[in-house]
Formats: C-alpha cells, sequence, structure tokens
C-alpha cells in the first residue's frame, strides 16, 4: 500500500500561494560564495573563488514592498492588517489534520520555483515529529519529483556526529532541507552545532548555516520557542534566517498571520473527521470520600486549592468544587462522616509541581493536578472504557473493512507500568491494561454481533497480536514514560518509532493485524494516523492544549488500501472515549479552541468583511478591503445588532432569523454576502431573551379605581399558622412510602453519546442514540452510620426511624448503595413530614396593621423580557403580564377577552402566603362582575391539570396551604374565594 496525494485541494494551494505571495517581486537570484576562515565583526567574509562554490537565499525586496504584500495577503485571506513589519516571521495557522506538513513541504518547492530559495531549515520540538516530518518527505519524494520535474532536492535529519551533511548543505546548488529538534540546537555550552570540527572545513557547523540565510520553518512554534524570549527562538536567530515560516494549529505568539484555516473552517469543510464522544461518567458513587484536585492558586500570598468533593446538600449529596487551605477538615467541609479524619496538607503551586497532600487516616497522599482520591475502583471504570472502545472499535470495522478501509484505535495511558512490566530478568510482562484489554478483547469476540466479522473475514482471535504499544525504549530495550528533556531521554524516543512512524502505510494494511495503540505522552504531537477512529483517554486530560492535541491524532480523514483519501462524515468519525459528560467535553474543548487560536465564537471582528467581493463598474471583481470593513462594524454596532467588543447581540440573531437584517444604502447590494458571513458567527440563531430586560408599570387606571380597592383588600391581610399532626399516623405512611420506594441501583458507569458540532457561534454537544449503563461493583465500601445520617437528615426521633426501616423490610438494600438509600430514604420521610404538617395547618389572621400595601405595586419594580410577556393589557393592573408558561399567557389572554372579567393582578413575587415549606406566591387575583351587578372575587393558581396526584407533593402542599390562608381571611361579605383552575371557565363554573 502506498498513500496517496491530492495536488489539488485548493485551501493547500491558497495556503501555499499565501507564503510565496510574501516575495512577490523577488527576482531569481542566486549567490556564489565559499566560506573562509576569516572573520570580522561577528560576521562571515565571503571570498568569491572558483572551487567550493555554495549557494545561499539572498532577498532584494524592501521592508515597505514586503509589507504590501502582507497586507494584499491578509486583506485577501480575510485577517487583520499588519500595520509595521516588526520581524521576519509569519505564520500559518491550520487546523491538525488538514495537512499542514504537505503545506509547508511543497512550499520549498514553489519558492524554489518562482524565486530560486535553496536553504530551508524545519525546526520541530520533538522526536516523534522528526520522525514524522522525515517520513512524510519520503513518502512525498515521487509526488514532489512528479509535479516539479524531477527538480533536484535533499534532505537529512540533522545529526551531531554526521556533521559532513551540514558542509553539504551549505555548498550544494540543489534544494537542501534540514531538519533539526530544537533539542539539538538549543544548548551552545554542549551542542557540536557551536563548536569547530573538521568534518565541517574546521567552520562552526552554525557559521554555515548562517552563511546559507535559510528560509526557517518552525512546526508547533508553541512548543518550539520557549516562551518569546526562550532559548528555542534564541537559536532561531542564531541561523541568520532570511525569514521564518511558522506552522501549527495552536500558535500563542500570533506573528504575521498570512493564512488561516481554524478548527471551524476545517469542520464546516468537513476537511478533518466529526467528532462524537461516548461519556462515561460515575453516578450513585458517593459511598466513599472522593477528593479530585482541580487548579491550585496563590493570590496575594494566600495558597489555596480547588478540589472536587462529595457534599452533603439540602438536595442530598452532590459533587462539588470547593476552595480549601492547608488544615481544613474535609468531615466539616463536606458536612459528611465518611471524611473523618481526612485534612488538606502541603499546597504546592510552583508551576509543573502542582500538588496537594493529603492526609487520610493512616496515610497521606498526594495528588497532582486532575488526580483522584477515594469515590470507585479506577481500575473498573477503566475496564468498561476498555470494553467500550474495542465495541465502537468492532462496529466501525464491521461498517468499514467492506469499503476497503482498516480501523485503529489509540489509547492515551498515564503510566507505562500500566501496560508493560519487566521482571527481575527484565523479560516483558503484561500491564494491568493490556491484561484487561486481551479479557474483553476476546469476550467480544465471540459475540454473535461480530460472528461475521471474524468468521468470514478471518480476522485475526489472537489478541496479544491486535494491541501494541509505543513509548520510550531505553538502551536495554525497556520501555519508560517519555521525557525528551535530555539527549539520553531524546536517544530513548528515538527507538520508539519504527512501526508506528517510518512504516505508517504498513500499520494501514490489512495484513497487518496490529489494530490497538496504547501510548503515553509521546503522540500529543507529531503522530497522526488517518485510520484513528477510536480514541480513549485513560488518563485525566489536564492541560490547556491536551483535549485538542489528543483529538488531533484522529482527526485526518481516512484512506483506502489504495492509499486514497475517502471523504465525508458519514465514514469520518472519530469517536472520543472519556470520562466527562458530553456537555463539559464540549465546553471545554471550545475554551480551548478560544484559548489557542484566538477565535471568539459569536463575535465579529472590524476586519471580518474585508475579503467580500465588491463588482466594480468596469465587471472586475476587488474586495471591500479593511477600512470599509471596519465602517460596515460600526454600522452594525450602531443599529445594536453587535455591542462595542463585536459580541453578536439577539436583536442580530432574530433579524437573521426574520430576514430584517437592515443594511446602509452603500452596503445593500453585499446583503447576502454580509449576511452568510453573520449567520455561520451568530450559529444557529436560537433565539433566547429575544429583547432585553424591560420594567413594567402600574396602570393607573385600573390601580387606583374603588374596584381594586376592594379586591386587594380582600387579599391583603397577612396570616400566621399552627400545625397538629399524629405521630403516630405519620410513621405509618412513612413505612408504607419507604416499603414503596424505587429499587435501589448499584453504583453504575453512564454512557452517553453525543455529536461535537463546531461551528463559528461555539462547539454543540447533540446527545444522540447510544446510551447505555454498566453495574459497577464495590467490594470494600465502609457501611456509614444509618441512624446518625437519617436523624440528621430527618429530625426524626433514632427510635422512630429504626421503626421505619425495620418495618418496611427495605434494610437490605442499604447494603447494595448505602449513599443512594439514605438519599431516598430521607427524601421519603421527609415528603410524608411535609404532607403530614399540610394535613393539619391552621391559619389566624394577624392584626389590620399587618397586611400587603398596594402603593408596593408602584414601588417595587417589576421587570420582565418581551418573550415572556403579553403586551398592552387593559384589565391588569400592569401595562404588561410577566408569565412564566403557557397556561398562564392562555389564562391571561382569556381574562383580557372575556367580558364578566372586571379586572385582575397577576400577584407580584413579593406577594408571599407563609407555609412550613417555605413561601408560596399565588398566581392571580381576578375580579369578576355577575349579572351586571355583583361582584365576585377570587385568587386564582393557574395549573395545567387539577388532578392533585399531577401536581408535585411540595407544589399541591403549597396550594392546600394557600387554600387555608384565604379561607382565613374569608371574614364580612362577598370575600375573595381560592380556585384551582386550568382557565377562566374553571372560575366562572363555581359561581352559583
Amino acid at each position: 500500500m502506498k498513500l496517496q496525494f491530492e495536488s489539488n485541494l485548493d485551501y493547500q494551494l491558497t495556503a501555499i500561494d499565501s507564503v510565496c505571495d510574501l516575495f512577490r517581486g523577488q527576482e531569481i537570484c542566486r549567490t556564489e560564495f565559499t566560506v573562509t576562515n576569516a572573520v570580522l565583526d561577528d560576521q562571515l567574509s565571503f571570498a568569491f573563488e572558483e572551487n567550493d562554490l555554495g549557494i545561499g537565499n539572498r532577498l532584494s525586496l524592501l521592508n515597505d514592498e514586503i509589507i504590501k504584500n502582507l497586507n494584499d495577503i491578509q486583506l485577501k485571506n480575510g485577517l487583520p492588517p499588519s500595520a509595521t513589519l516588526t520581524s521576519g516571521d509569519f505564520s500559518v495557522e491550520m487546523e491538525t489534520g488538514t495537512g499542514k506538513t504537505y503545506v509547508y513541504l511543497r512550499t520549498i518547492f514553489e519558492l524554489n520555483k518562482r524565486y530560486g530559495f535553496t536553504k530551508f531549515v524545519i525546526v520541530v520540538p520533538s522526536v516523534a515529529i522528526k520522525e514524522g516530518v522525515y517520513k512524510s518527505l519520503q513518502l512525498t519524494d515521487d509526488h514532489f519529483r512528479g509535479l516539479y520535474t524531477n527538480t533536484p532536492f535533499e534532505y537529512f535529519i540533522y545529526d551531531s556526529a554526521k556533521l559532513g551533511q551540514v558542509r553539504n548543505f551549505a555548498t550544494s546548488p540543489h534544494i537542501q532541507i534540514m531538519i533539526v529538534t530544537v533539542g539539538a540546537i538549543n544548548k551552545k555550552e554542549v551542542n557540536n552545532l557551536y563548536k569547530d570540527s573538521e568534518k565541517t572545513g574546521g567552520e562552526k557547523p552554525i557559521d554555515l548555516i548562517k552563511a546559507t540565510r535559510p528560509i526557517i520553518i518552525v512546526d508547533e512554534p508553541q512548543s518550539v520557542d520557549g516562551g518569546l524570549e526562550g532559548r528555542g527562538k534564541e537559536a532561531l536567530g542564531a541561523m541568520n534566517p532570511l525569514c521564518t515560516l511558522r506552522y501549527s494549529a495552536t500558535h500563542v505568539d500570533k506573528h504575521h498571520m498570512v493564512y488561516r484555516l481554524d478548527a471551524v473552517d476545517a469542520y464546516e469543510k468537513r476537511l478533518v473527521k466529526q467528532i462524537e464522544v461516548a461519556s462515561a461518567t460515575i453516578e450513585e458513587a458517593n459511598n466513599k470520600p472522593y477528593v479530585r484536585l482541580i487548579s491550585v492558586d496563590n493570590k496575594r500570598g494566600i495558597i489555596n486549592a480547588k478540589v472536587e468533593l462529595d457534599v452533603d446538600t439540602t438536595n442530598g449529596v452532590q459533587r462539588r468544587e470547593v476552595t480549601v487551605q492547608d488544615g481544613d477538615d474535609l468531615e466539616q467541609t463536606t458536612r459528611r462522616a465518611i471524611y473523618q479524619g481526612c485534612r488538606i496538607g502541603e499546597i504546592r503551586v510552583g508551576k509543573g509541581n502542582e500538588l496537594v497532600e493529603l492526609r487520610v487516616p493512616g496515610d497521606e497522599r498526594y495528588l497532582k493536578l486532575g488526580e483522584v482520591w477515594g469515590s470507585v475502583d479506577t481500575l473498573a471504570v477503566q475496564r468498561h472504557m476498555i470494553r467500550r472502545t474495542i465495541k465502537e472499535h468492532l462496529d466501525k470495522e464491521m461498517r468499514l473493512r467492506p469499503q476497503g478501509i482498516k480501523v485503529l484505535s489509540l489509547f492515551f495511558i498515564d503510566a507505562v507500568d500500566k501496560y508493560r512490566q519487566y521482571d527481575e530478568n527484565g523479560n516483558p510482562m503484561k500491564g494491568e491494561y493490556a491484561r484487561i484489554f486481551e479479557e474483553e478483547y476476546r469476550r467480544l469476540a465471540n459475540h454473535p454481533d461480530y460472528h461475521t466479522l471474524f468468521q468470514e473475514v478471518e480476522l485475526s482471535r489472537d489478541a496479544a497480536l491486535v494491541h501494541d504499544g509505543y513509548f520510550s525504549i531505553d538502551k536495554k530495550g525497556g520501555w519508560s514514560d517519555t521525557a525528551e528533556n535530555n539527549q539520553a531521554n531524546r536517544d530513548n524516543a528515538e527507538r520508539a518509532y519504527n512501526l508506528i512512524m517510518k512504516e505508517k502505510e504498513k500499520l494501514l494494511s490489512f495484513e497487518t493485524p496490529l489494530k490497538f495503540i496504547f501510548s503515553h505522552s509521546a503522540l500529543r504531537e507529531g503522530w497522526d494516523n488517518p485510520n484513528v477512529f477510536q480514541i480513549c483517554t485513560l488518563r485525566e486530560i489536564q492541560t490547556e492544549r491536551e483535549r485538542r492535541q489528543t483529538i488531533g491524532r484522529g482527526l485526518r480523514l481516512a484512506v483506502n488500501q489504495n492509499g486514497v483519501r475517502v471523504r465525508g462524515f458519514d465514514t469520518n468519525t472519530l469517536t472520543v472515549i472519556a470520562t466527562e459528560s458530553y456537555k463539559d467535553f464540549a465546553e471545554n474543548l471550545q475554551k480551548e479552541i478560544e484559548a489557542d487560536t484566538g477565535i471568539r465564537f459569536g463575535v465579529v471582528g472590524e476586519h471580518q468583511f474585508s475579503a467580500i467581493s465588491v463588482i466594480q463598474p468596469d465587471g472586475e471583481k476587488t474586495p471591500l478591503g479593511f477600512e470599509r470593513s471596519k465602517i460596515l462594524w460600526e454600522h452594525l454596532k450602531v443599529h445594536d445588532y453587535i455591542n462595542g467588543q463585536g459580541k453578536i447581540q439577539d436583536k442580530l440573531k432574530k433579524a437573521l432569523k426574520e430576514g430584517t437584517l437592515f443594511l446602509s444604502s452603500e452596503f445593500e447590494t453585499l446583503g447576502s454576502q454580509v449576511t452568510e458571513i453573520l449567520r455561520k458567527l451568530a450559529g444557529r440563531l436560537e433565539i433566547k431573551n429575544a429583547d432585553e430586560r424591560k420594567q413594567v408599570r402600574a396602570r393607573q387606571a385600573v390601580l387606583q379605581s374603588v374596584e381594586f380597592k376592594a379586591l386587594w383588600d380582600r387579599i391583603k391581610y397577612k396570616t400566621t399558622y399552627r400545625v397538629n399532626f399524629d405521630n403516630e399516623k405519620l410513621i405509618q405512611e412513612c413505612i408504607r412510602a419507604v416499603q414503596g420506594m424505587p429499587s435501589i441501583s448499584k453504583t453504575r458507569l453512564q454512557w452517553r453519546k453525543a455529536d461535537i458540532v463546531i461551528g463559528k457561534a461555539g462547539v454543540e454537544a447533540a446527545e444522540r442514540t447510544g446510551a447505555a449503563t454498566a453495574v459497577l461493583e464495590e467490594f470494600d465500601i465502609v457501611l456509614p452510620d444509618l441512624l446518625t445520617d437519617l436523624q440528621d437528615r430527618t429530625q426524626l426521633t433514632r427510635r422512630s426511624i429504626q421503626r421505619i426501616l425495620s418495618e418496611s423490610q427495605r434494610l437490605d438494600d442499604f447494603k447494595r448503595n448505602p449513599q443512594q438509600f439514605i438519599g431516598l430514604v430521607a427524601e421519603t420521610i421527609n415528603r410524608n413530614k411535609r404532607l403530614a404538617l399540610v394535613d393539619g395547618i391552621k391559619y389566624q389572621r394577624l392584626g389590620e396593621e399587618y397586611y400587603y400595601a398596594q402603593e408596593l405595586i408602584e414601588q417595587e419594580e417589576l421587570t420582565g423580557y418581551l418573550k415572556n410577556m403579553l403586551n398592552d393589557t387593559m384589565k391588569s393592573v400592569y401595562e404588561h403580564v410577566v408569565y412564566d408558561s403557557e397556561t398562564e399567557l392562555h389564562f391571561a389572554d382569556q381574562l383580557e377577552k372575556n367580558s364578566s372579567v372586571k379586572l385582575y393582578a397577576k400577584l407580584p413575587g413579593w406577594f408571599v402566603v407563609p407555609t412550613p415549606l417555605g413561601g408560596y406566591n399565588p398566581d392571580w387575583a381576578v375580579l369578576i362582575e355577575k349579572d351586571g351587578d355583583e361582584l365576585l372575587y377570587f385568587v386564582v393558581e393557574t395549573k395545567s391539570s387539577l388532578f392533585t396526584d399531577d401536581l408535585r407533593d411540595r407544589e399541591g402542599a403549597k396550594i392546600a396551604c394557600g387554600k387555608e390562608h384565604f379561607k382565613s381571611l374569608s371574614v364580612g361579605e362577598a370575600p375573595a374565594k381560592y380556585v384551582v383552575a386550568r382557565g377562566i371557565d374553571d372560575v366562572i363554573n363555581l359561581i352559583p
């Protein structure tokens, strides 16, 4: 099998032209020179001789000419303009998986063809990327020779033991491409690059490179630079480059941007795989203390940490983020006895060394960022994740193998020894992950769903053959965690990439049984394979770019057995198996994209319309330009379509949805192009809070009327209440309710699946079919003090609780899931307590001076949103009715239209009836005229159903309290009657 390369992809050609056009106006020129030993003022002197001729790059353009070219390119590509030429660094942003390496390699040949440049140095951050680039040059060798009529070129990996290659680099008349890791050039005191050598004719290799004025190509500059003034950036400058071309999907410093194909563009153009997430979230697992370290910080000398804990709340045990300091007692923090003896110890905030000491009974634990102590057995969760990955893999294999597409899956793990270990004699042994994988693979290989896959196609059933690991390899052949922080570790990494890097086609072939790859951080950058369809993260995703880097290993479009790219989302779907909810995954992915790329979702930039085509009187098309784009941006701001920061407002979303976008006469002819850009930025036009918040004023004609005063006088008084209930009756009710509780489940792993949709308005997660539940066995649960916990939650006596539990015969469920059992029993008892309190409640009106003053309707501000407002009402005490549901809207509309209704009020939030369950705010006060002379007064609670069973316990109990409250006010003539109604007919039907 041999990978095929497409030479006519528009977006790649645009990226290549964007770089080459920087030098528009440059004539093809070649400088002949010989490098001598004469050095003056740290500059090499060159003597023209007939032997040892060398060819270097030379630039004849002035800075003014380059900045003009740069601005023309930026205008064409819709990028913000550079005001001045602050450096010779130019940035190209291309989303992972869109052919970034191919683009910069082909740019080399195009620069040579147009301008005669011949010397190029590719600087990369790691051995993985170095091997990947070298392999790409091997794979594209014939392709580029065919495209560029066999133009001679040479490429090599810089090796300090083969410095003769550097001499050839300087003197050869052909295209020369040197690949080097930043680690091999950024330490002058130890690197041979900066020392005299006989292999280079007595010259320092760096001086030979400087003399050629190479064009430097930096792959992943954010990892090469070492910061703006870092060693990597310093080493790049030491090569005396003609210019530096910087390629990445995640630039930190943008420099002069000449081309951008960001994550949104790549997704919308379907240049990468679509992403779906199979999320595994643990539910009902509060039976052990749980601590996860989220972050640490030092603010104004106060050191603290943010951790995730299982906290006892009014709604039961919930997982919450909590800020803690050294010495904090987690039992007090969480209000849970299960944390007894757990305290926070030392907190370290040094970058790269962040940790929190956790002092637990009889031990100390040290948590790094993202690490967890407690909760369920981590390995049990990881087994389910491995099983799910294999299942997703086999499902895709069933579908894609007939199309000639080999499916690969990639596992990212936290430590090598969990996959491969060594005995005392150095013999390899399987680690936990390897053993689990083989057990689960054999189990699924025998499943009837995959019978045809293994029988008819004759796939290997040998689980040991289908998986392997790729890690750094030490001199003894053992695997180790990857760290390229010194030469020895870089040598270890070098040994790791044979099949995975150097024999990529072999890995893609059906003839190679290997399909499942386990790796450490070695594969975060520099390695991706077009046929990775599953990525399983068995370690916590922690760092700023790790989510995007992880996903990036599988974004490339798949290839078939002929090496031909297969397009379309129906084939190209990357499934990420992760332990965070798909909503959190989408939210965090959006944050990373924003941080990495500078994309501001839902924001219109001043330059956004620069590249719009304008047809001139002579028929020629020209871009709108930066200045007019800014005028258009100002127009949108003036008309409140965007705010001062360019953030899209709801008014614009509504205008786009209804086709009412207003543009001035200057831009009317460009309406379709402007609308298309804004639609992408605004998203799916889901309008929430369609207009700004608006104050609702009282209608004085109603408020000051005699009729409204009469209505208000009947409902305004405040009350107090007393409760009496039968204790024995309560216990019997609790026993029956606990007996009828839902079954208690074991701790479980909940799988959900969602498509991740990346658009200019943001990253959205849309759940789809694929949900499943798996039980997690917990064998070492410490049973909590059941009676004490329930006493704290219910305030019943221990004797009453013991009786309820014993007579309900549900105690066996306690062992299945103690915390779920406690939570459900407490909720059941408290619900019956509420009902018992309401059954015996009696209200009594307070004195004449205790009431809600009518003046409060004017004094207390009432606000609402137009979307949830019935406007310009005539009978209401307010000019507009703010409603909370369709039932309320329907009722208000009926009140306006029914001739029997004289006036009404949607009772404001401050009008509250006290109840044992908290304050209760009734819905309406209504005045109805009967037979033209009799006035009837009502307080109405609107509900979609009149049946008590359809109402929630708390809601129904509050209604019962409301009924008793207004009953206690029923004195004098024509008292207000309390009614629960679906519509006005339910009220009128009560009139005798």
